[in-house]
């Protein structure tokens, strides 16, 4: 166990870092951070900030020095450069190098039992002409590293688009098309000794390849399909020895549901805990590498409703505190820039 007083590293420098160290406040932690971008959300509710190059061996080890355990905000953090600092580590990184290729990641999850939409593996033009005619059209060519929020993917329509399409120089992912009838993700945390909880799945809206609203109750055709899907998340936990919050993303189909992709980490879709759930995930995510015991997961609001702010909504975000069932969360971001996530917005007791 970390004794109130120690110190957690947090590899990245977003928001869910950020949140993340305002909840080891709460529990009596330090945090300092590790990035290389200067501007950091996360360095500013932190003890230290360590704005360094991935690759940057020597401070990389300082870093490590100064805390007694290390976690990560995001998933594309580079494997390489984590080896010389693996015993701090909370878990192991192979959770980051299964979760950073999506080909990887499929077939993980295939030996695991779960079900991806029809997928192929595409690497030049001719290749995605012969997945586009072995799985049909519509569907989406996808980068298999480094896309998140609908970047790094391109829908195509028809075979005539395939035909016509420059593949990105890099490697890439076709997959058909998945008839849902809703989205939604399983969040989990495992503590050190397997222990695992979780949370109510939310039902996510996206727009624009980014998550827009997360809500609960969710649907009967996903609580329907929850079970299934828990099933195949505890799967993943166990077997990645994964320790902290861990979210799987799901369409709900009409044959069961449908594996999207999974971060292994703190999550957009898991926001509403802050207000919504008995533990937030921020806070059961610093239990679980902490070695404390797990908070309760139950949801204790009767409707809950996350918006995302997105971009320059975030220059009216204070009009929503009007409301008196909104929480509001802005993330301290200077610049609003388009699909940027610049805070949110939780509604406990919402009624329409």
């Amino acid at each position: 166990m970390i004794a109130p007083g120690g110190t957690i590293g947090i590899l990245g420098g977003g928001q869910l870092g950020r949140m993340m160290a305002m909840s080891a406040a709460q529990l009596g932690y330090h945090c300092i951070t590790y990035a290389p971008e200067k501007d950091s959300v996360a360095a500013e509710v932190c003890d230290d900030f360590f704005c360094n190059a991935w690759d940057d061996a020597q401070a990389m080890a300082a870093f490590a020095q100064k805390c007694d355990v290390i976690t990560w905000e995001f998933e594309n953090v580079p494997v390489g450069p984590l080896a010389p600092i693996a015993p701090r580590l909370a878990c192991s990184a192979r959770a980051l190098e299964t979760a950073q290729d999506r080909l990887s990641e499929k077939r993980f999850v295939e030996g695991l039992g779960g079900k991806p939409a029809a997928y192929a593996k595409v690497d030049t033009a001719s290749g995605l002409a012969s997945a586009v005619d072995r799985l049909g059209a519509p569907g989406i060519l996808k980068t298999r590293r480094d896309g998140y929020d609908g970047k790094g993917q391109w829908r195509i329509d028809t075979v005539r688009d395939a035909e016509g399409m420059r593949v990105p120089d890099v490697p890439t992912i076709y997959e058909g098309f998945v008839e849902f009838d809703a989205e939604f993700s399983v969040i989990l945390v495992r503590g050190k000794d397997g222990e695992k909880r979780f949370w109510d799945s939310p039902e996510n809206d996206h727009r624009g390849g980014i998550l827009a609203q997360s809500t609960l109750p969710a649907r009967d055709v996903i609580v329907k399909q929850s079970e299934e899907a828990r099933a195949l998340a505890g799967h993943v936990a166990d077997a990645l020895n994964y320790v902290g919050v861990l979210t799987l993303e799901f369409f709900a189909t009409h044959e069961g549901p449908v594996f999207n992709e999974m971060a292994p980490r703190v999550h957009n879709s898991g926001h509403w805990t802050i207000e919504g759930a008995a533990t937030s995930q921020f806070e059961n995510h610093i239990r679980a590498i902490c070695g404390l015991p797990l908070g309760d997961t139950s949801t204790i609001a009767k409707t809950v409703r996350m918006d995302n702010i997105i971009g320059k909504d975030a220059d009216s975000a204070h009009e929503h505190l009007s409301d008196p069932h909104a929480h509001l969360h802005l993330y301290g971001k200077a610049k609003a820039r388009e699909g940027r996530k610049m805070g949110h917005v939780t509604r406990t007791g919402w009624d329409g």
